[in-house]
C-alpha cells in the first residue's frame, strides 16, 4: 500500500522531509477497523512530531490522525461497525498514522461520518472537534443549551453573563469550539484572530465579538467594555498571552490550555481562586481509559450536529492528492501560524 513517512526529523524545506513510500498492508485483530483512506486532514501534531519525533531505528514512521474513510476489515471482536461503513476518526498517537491507504484503528474512537458531508469535509472534523468537545463540557464543564449556573438575561446577542474567549480561534481548533460554544451553550463567545481574512471568518462561525490577539489581550477586552472572562480556552501561544489571561479572566473562572507553553506561572490564578485544565484529545486511547469508547459516541453525537445543520465543517483548504508534495505544502503551512481552518487532502 503507499504511504507517506520520515525516516528523519528534518526541516520541512528539506527533500527528505516526508517520503513516499510502500509498506504491507495491515490485517485487522481484535477490535481493530481496517480502513480505506479516502481523505485526511493535517494538524499542529502532526508538525511536532515529525519535527521532534525521529524514529530511534532509522525505519520509516507514518503519522498523521484525522481521517474519513470506508471499512475494508474487521477484527473479531468489533461489534459496532461492518466492511462497507463509511467512518470518520482522529487515529491513536500510539500507533502508526493515516497517511496511508490502509490504516488501522480501534472501532472504540471511531464514529460513523456524516451523510451530508463528503471524506474531505468530513475529515476535516474529527481531531479538532473531540478537542473542542473534550474541553468545552468536560474540561471548563460548560453545561449544554445554556445552563450555566448564572443564567442572567439572554438578550438578541445571546449574553447570559458569562462569556468564553477562544484565543487562536481561527485555528482547526478554534474553528468548532467557536461553533459549539455558540450553538450549543449560552455563553458569550469571544473570538481572536489578527488578520482580517480570519477575523471574517470566526465572525460567519459565529463568535459575538472578534480581538486581535497581536494586541495585549486585557487591553482589548476593556476596549470592547466587556467584563472579566468566565472561561478562556488558550489554543496557541499560552506563554506569550499568559500575563493577559490572569488579568482578565473573572475570578473563580476556568483556564483550558491544549498547547505546550514554555513555563506559565500558575500562581498568577491564585487570588483570582482561577482554575487550569489540560485537554489532551488522545489521552482516552493512549491509556486505554475505561471510557474510551466516549470518543465512538462524541463523534456520532457531532456527525447528527452536522447532518442537522448545527455545525458546519472546518475545511479551510483543499490540497489534492495524498502524497508527500502536497503533505510538505500543508506542513510548511501549519508551521507558519498562518492556516484559516483545516487543510485536507484526498485520494491517492
Amino acid at each position: 500500500m503507499k504511504a507517506i513517512a520520515y525516516r528523519q526529523s528534518l526541516p520541512i524545506t528539506d527533500a527528505n522531509a516526508l517520503l513516499d513510500i510502500d509498506l504491507p498492508a495491515p490485517q485487522a485483530q481484535g477490535r481493530d477497523l481496517l480502513v480505506a483512506v479516502k481523505a485526511i486532514s493535517v494538524n499542529p501534531v502532526d508538525v511536532k512530531i515529525r519535527a521532534n519525533a525521529p524514529p530511534s531505528d532509522g525505519a520509516a514512521k507514518v503519522i498523521g490522525w484525522d481521517a474519513a474513510g470506508v471499512v475494508q476489515a474487521v477484527g473479531p471482536d468489533v461489534t459496532m461497525f461492518k466492511p462497507g461503513d463509511e467512518v470518520w476518526y482522529a487515529g491513536d498517537l500510539t500507533r502508526p498514522g493515516t497517511n496511508s491507504e490502509l490504516h488501522l484503528v480501534d472501532e472504540r474512537i471511531v464514529g460513523h461520518k456524516p451523510r451530508t458531508l463528503d471524506f474531505a469535509q468530513a475529515a476535516a472534523l474529527p481531531l479538532t472537534a473531540i478537542t473542542a468537545w473534550e474541553l468545552l463540557f468536560e474540561r471548563l464543564q460548560v453545561s449544554r443549551n445554556g445552563d450555566n449556573g448564572d443564567k442572567g438575561v439572554m438578550g438578541a446577542t445571546g449574553v447570559t453573563g458569562q462569556s468564553l474567549l477562544v484565543i487562536g480561534a481561527a485555528g482547526g481548533v478554534g474553528s468548532i469550539l467557536v461553533q459549539l460554544a455558540r450553538q450549543l451553550t449560552g455563553l458569550t463567545v469571544i473570538g481572536t484572530a489578527s488578520r482580517d481574512d480570519t477575523a471574517q471568518w470566526v465572525t460567519e462561525l459565529g463568535a459575538h465579538h472578534v480581538i486581535d490577539h497581536s494586541k495585549p489581550l486585557n487591553e482589548e477586552i476593556a476596549r470592547l467594555g466587556l467584563p472579566p472572562v468566565t472561561y478562556v480556552a488558550a489554543l496557541n501561544q499560552t506563554d506569550h498571552h499568559w500575563p493577559a489571561i490572569a488579568e482578565l479572566v473573572a475570578p473563580q473562572g476556568k483556564v483550558a490550555l491544549i498547547d505546550d507553553p514554555a513555563a506559565i506561572d500558575v500562581r498568577l490564578l491564585k487570588r483570582k481562586s482561577v482554575s487550569l485544565h489540560w485537554e489532551f484529545m488522545f489521552t482516552r486511547s493512549m491509556f486505554q481509559t475505561d471510557d474510551m469508547a466516549q470518543q465512538h459516541q462524541l463523534l456520532n453525537d457531532v456527525a447528527q450536529l452536522v447532518d442537522s445543520g448545527v455545525l458546519k465543517t472546518t475545511l479551510g483548504e483543499r490540497y489534492g492528492a495524498i502524497n508527500a508534495a502536497n503533505l510538505k505544502r500543508a506542513h510548511a503551512l501549519i508551521e507558519s501560524n498562518r492556516a484559516k481552518g483545516k487543510i485536507v487532502l484526498e485520494g491517492f
